[in-house]
């Protein structure tokens, strides 16, 4: 019994000290390598899913990803953040009516989130005169990449 428990307790901090490198260093290697995901939708949903369920290391950990990918790729600060809350006060609660479809709602989530923070971010482009992001295909391909992750978890 009591190795069990201990062999539940190592492999529980196991998998959060690897969620948590992740988080770490996932946007170090998106500046180095450009065609790595940026993963903002999923962290966002991560974020929605955390503040319903009240998983408060989700959200912790989202904070932490978000401010690290802002800071690593030169993004405005808490951008992501203000997007990702944009979806979940005025649309999430829309999308409630797929709740008993296991991947609409993360699917059509993560494309709000992402289609969002595409437009907030050049909106602040535009009044800003600044050019935080080019629109091309690996911007494209960062979104199905991250549609696609979101359905397979």
């Amino acid at each position: 019994m009591k190795s069990v428990l201990l062999r539940h307790f190592f492999s529980e901090l196991l998998l959060k000290t690897a969620i948590f490198l992740f988080i770490l260093f996932y946007p170090m290697l998106i500046s180095f390598y450009v065609f790595l995901p940026l993963l903002v939708g999923l962290m966002g949903y991560l974020f929605i899913v955390g503040i319903e369920k009240r998983k408060w290391e989700y959200v912790l950990f989202s904070l932490i990803y978000f401010v690290n990918l802002e800071v690593n790729l030169s993004l405005p600060f808490f951008l992501i953040l203000i997007s990702v809350l944009i979806v979940y006060m005025f649309f999430y609660g829309m999308l409630s009516h797929f709740k008993k479809c296991p991947v609409c709602l993360p699917f059509f989530t993560v494309l709000l989130i992402d289609l969002v923070y595409l437009g907030v971010l050049l909106f602040y482009d535009f009044v800003f005169g600044t050019s935080s992001v080019v629109l091309d295909t690996i911007l494209l391909y960062s979104l199905i990449v991250d549609l696609i992750v979101v359905v397979v978890l």
